[in-house]
């Protein structure tokens, strides 16, 4: 009995050891892998071979398990069987066995070991790298074969191309290995900026115009109609030097005019006006920007589903995506964020969410239907809130402190305790 006692624990190990190796493989930072490679580290000079095999690799892993998974299979009903001697019905029997095996392999040998080796997938690959090498060789005979017949049938039977693509570094690989390296850092000044840049580099496709635009509440516009004279005074009073000239609605924008264009004297406003861009709310950050360069201007108006304004978006902004806050001598509005206490924050309505979450390790709401703290209220209210009223959402407790005709101003967020 100890001899079956024994052979089980091994095969339910030897499983439990392959089942974490495939899926810590598949899970792995392959980009820093590489990197300790380069760096000599013998462990991930193992592994870096390795990586160049994927299928073959995965095939090793397969055959183990499965071999190990026999030897279970074959002396588990042996050890149940002095507990089932009461079970004369040789059908119930069996189905006893394959009940309490298949429970007994699914939780020791597959959902543990899986959750264990994809949490710690790079450093646990690391520690087995040598035994995971070792495998790979002894099995390689049976993978060579498996791989031979399994091309033969996709090539001649199902006719299907077997040629296998280069193994790349890909955009996500970089992305894990920047924010293994940067999620350490509570305050965002420790981040060195040029590892920031990068990682707004890698979410620079997934930010949409409707994250970074100016919305239509804060645009500076003046009617076609209007005289140079009321173009003039608008420019002094905005401190802009760009405005859009709209006719009838700021629904109907027809161009843009610069300030520099007031020194050639010109007639009336139309004979200034300069061409914008239309894009939708959804356009990506990285079409953006290309569109703006390739149409050669500087400024796009966002419309919303229905055609009308919803925002304006200038090349400026889409540059912040990637290098951050570019502050000028007109920059002068600073948006409130200010700690109270441990539990309790003051914060501008049009601090963007994700900001918020980042900085202040908080776990607002995200959505593609908001952006900003005032978005998220507004969401949940599907009105615009009274001075002094109180919401909940989620975990917290927000009070309107300020609020204008059509937007809200400063909030205060509570943290509710659990």
């Amino acid at each position: 009995m100890a001899v079956i006692v024994t052979v089980i624990l091994l095969s339910l190990l030897a499983s439990a050891f392959f089942s974490g190796i495939e899926i810590a493989y598949v899970s792995s930072n392959r980009f820093h892998i590489e990197i300790e490679n380069k760096k000599g580290n013998f462990s991930y000079q193992l592994l870096s071979k390795l990586m160049k095999k994927p299928s073959r690799f995965i095939a090793a892993m397969l055959v183990g398990n499965n071999i190990a998974l026999v030897v279970y299979g074959t002396f588990m009903p042996e050890l149940l069987n002095p507990y089932l001697e009461l079970v004369h019905n040789e059908y119930l029997l069996l189905l006893l066995q394959t009940v309490f095996s298949t429970l007994v392999i699914l939780v020791l040998a597959e959902f543990l070991p899986k959750a264990v080796f994809s949490t710690h997938s790079t450093r646990l690959l690391e520690l087995f790298a040598l035994p995971s090498q070792l495998f790979y060789w002894l099995f390689a005979p049976i993978v060579s074969l498996m791989i031979w017949v399994s091309n033969v049938v996709m090539k001649y039977i199902l006719k299907t191309d077997t040629t296998q693509n280069q193994q790349v570094f890909d955009k996500v690989d970089l992305d894990n290995y920047i924010r293994e390296r940067t999620d350490t850092h509570t305050d965002e000044e420790e981040v060195d900026a040029e590892i920031q840049i990068f990682r707004n580099a890698l979410d620079f496709s997934a930010r949409k115009a409707r994250e970074f635009m100016v919305p239509r509440t804060e645009i500076e516009g003046l009617d076609v109609q209007e005289g140079l004279a009321a173009l003039r005074s608008k420019f002094i009073e905005s401190n802009l030097s760009k405005l859009l000239i709209y006719k009838g609605s700021m629904d109907n924008v027809i161009g843009y005019t610069h300030s520099f264009e007031l020194f050639k004297r010109p007639n009336n406003i139309r004979s200034i006006l300069r061409p914008v861009s239309f894009i939708p709310e959804s356009m990506a950050a990285n079409e953006v920007l290309n569109l703006l360069i390739k149409e050669r201007r500087s400024i796009a108006v966002v419309i919303d589903e229905f055609g009308g304004t919803s925002g304006l978006v200038t090349v400026e902004d889409v540059v912040e995506e990637l290098f951050g806050e570019i502050d000028d001598e007109h920059d002068t509005e600073d948006l409130l964020e200010k700690r109270i206490s441990e539990k309790e924050w003051l914060f501008s309505a049009r601090l963007e969410i994700s900001q918020i979450n980042e900085k202040y390790d908080l776990a607002l709401p995200e959505s593609e239907n908001y952006s900003t703290l005032g978005g998220l209220i507004l969401n949940h209210l599907e009105s615009i809130p009274q001075k002094a009223e109180r919401l909940h959402i989620g975990d917290y407790q927000m009070e309107i402190i300020e609020v204008s005709n059509a937007r809200i101003e400063e909030v205060r967020l509570i943290m509710e305790s659990n």
